[in-house]
């Protein structure tokens, strides 16, 4: 078996949800290991984190 670098995301349920559905688009998760846990490629981590601030920000309200 092959050591593969990873990082372990921490986070709730909500945006677990949306990390498994951008995993649908581009494979990074290595791991799903509970409601709160998600280990990813650790070469991912920079770009998974800027997508999901994006995605993030859409579902923002914003009084302006």
């Amino acid at each position: 078996m092959k050591a593969i670098k990873s990082v372990l995301l921490t986070c709730d349920s909500a945006v677990k949800q949306i990390l498994l559905t951008m995993n649908e688009k581009q494979s990074f998760i290595i791991e799903d290991l509970d409601d709160f846990h998600v280990v990813i490629k650790a070469d991912e981590e920079w770009r998974v984190r800027r997508d999901l601030e994006a995605e993030l920000e859409k579902n923002t309200y914003s009084l302006e």
